[in-house]
């Protein structure tokens, strides 16, 4: 049954000091608000990059070259060494396990600008795909369509295009379809404009930024001969891409003459394997917070129930004269618990709502700023909430159980006599 007295009492106590309750409560209110900013902080960084893992094909692959480490058959270390067409049709004709393979050119940018149409000019990101890359790599059409297969058979001049060399290179009311842009000398007309799934780009730079062409195209319009600078696979359903990855690794060392335990000379990253690393960093993460938040609260918690042996100690006499009125030991107890519980609880219920209520302001301004940012959704869940409260709960009554139990040993004689 709600006890009117015993609250008004309470709150009697509380005001009496003001300031020692206000610094005994601010130790649990920074512990729990603490908790919550650190657990939402790091929930945005997750989402954020998990949303753009997702993004990619979950059984994908990526590969290119780097110098190698180790002589081999007569090579020297520190080779340079690059994917041909024949390594791709090898592969595509050998090794079955493969559901999408796409090569890939980079158009390096030399310089400056290297796209040009009537006044305008800009400095983009110039990559040659064939159309399997759009099914690893997810890209959206916003305007025309996507690059298919019969643009890389018959090596077509066309290209698509990021959001952001839409802006640049047309005026806002202008239909960029169909029109043509001057691609570092060549004339490419344009087919579509594509939005990127995720923000992050395997080739570097902005997505937004970013033109793609036919590979062949590339290949032929930029004397590139058969040389590739990269290129991606997604696995078949029910194959491990790990083991995909280091069989098609195999392959290339042996195609190539590099030594099979030269760990340097492929480049290479797995999104399976990259998501599940992620997931074991954002586990660490949560543990991390809640060890620092908890550990932040215990030390607030500490505090209060040191305030509250200083609190018994002054009340000796109030107490036994409790106790010689008929007061029992129970509560006596109950008094003192329900004590250090309202002023850790309600500390803590500030903290907790002052930390959601900044989340919530920060989420706005993540919003506002659109795909520009790693963080997504700083949220707490409903379960940490309740499980912060139950904290909050058990741990005022646990800083009052010491001073309670202190407090009922007091004989009613003894206190009395006591003029501390």
């Amino acid at each position: 049954m709600f006890d009117l007295d015993l609250w008004k009492e309470i709150l009697s106590a509380l005001k009496q000091n003001r300031m020692r309750s206000f610094m005994t409560a601010f130790g649990v209110f920074w512990g729990i608000f603490m908790l919550i900013i650190m657990s939402g902080a790091g929930r945005a960084l997750e989402n954020g990059v998990m949303e753009g893992v997702k993004a990619f094909a979950t059984n994908s692959a990526f590969f290119w070259t780097e110098r190698t480490s180790k002589p081999y058959e007569g090579f020297q270390r520190g080779r340079r060494w690059i994917y041909n067409n024949q390594d791709i049709e090898y592969i595509r004709q050998s090794v079955k396990e493969i559901e999408y393979l796409s090569p890939r050119l980079f158009g390096w940018q030399q310089n400056g600008d290297n796209t040009i149409r009537g006044e305008r000019t800009g400095a983009f990101n110039i990559y040659g795909d064939y159309p399997d890359y759009f099914k690893i790599d997810g890209w959206t059409p916003v305007k025309g369509r996507l690059m298919n297969e019969i643009d890389v058979l018959q090596k077509r001049k066309v290209c698509v295009i990021g959001e952001r060399v839409e802006e640049v290179m047309f005026d806002k009311d202008e239909d960029p379809i169909g029109q043509y842009l001057k691609i570092s000398g060549v004339y490419f007309q344009v087919v579509g404009v594509i939005h990127p799934e995720t923000r992050i780009n395997i080739g570097g730079g902005k997505k937004e930024e970013t033109i793609i062409i036919p590979f062949s195209t590339m290949q032929t319009a930029y004397n590139y001969g058969d040389e590739i600078h990269f290129f991606s696979v997604t696995a078949n359903q029910g194959t491990s891409v790990s083991s995909l990855e280091e069989k098609l690794k195999r392959i290339l060392k042996e195609r190539h003459k590099i030594a099979p335990d030269d760990t340097q000379a492929i480049g290479s990253f797995n999104i399976e394997a990259e998501f599940k690393k992620f997931s074991m960093l954002f586990l660490g993460i949560q543990a991390l917070t809640w060890i620092v938040g908890i550990g932040t609260l215990l030390a607030g918690v500490i505090g209060v129930s040191n305030i509250m042996l200083v609190i018994i100690k002054e009340r000796t006499q109030e107490i036994g004269i409790q106790r010689a009125i008929g007061a029992t030991p129970g509560k006596i107890m109950l008094h003192i618990i329900a004590e250090s519980v309202f002023l850790t609880v309600m500390a803590g219920y500030i903290g907790l709502s002052l930390g959601v209520a900044l989340l919530e302001v920060l989420n706005q301004i993540l919003l506002a700023a659109g795909d520009e940012v790693f963080f997504r959704n700083p949220e707490v869940n409903l379960t940490m909430a309740l499980s912060a409260l139950a904290v909050l709960v058990f741990s005022g009554a646990f800083a009052g159980f010491i001073p309670a139990r202190r407090a009922i040993k007091i004989k009613p004689i003894d206190a009395l006599r006591d003029e501390s």
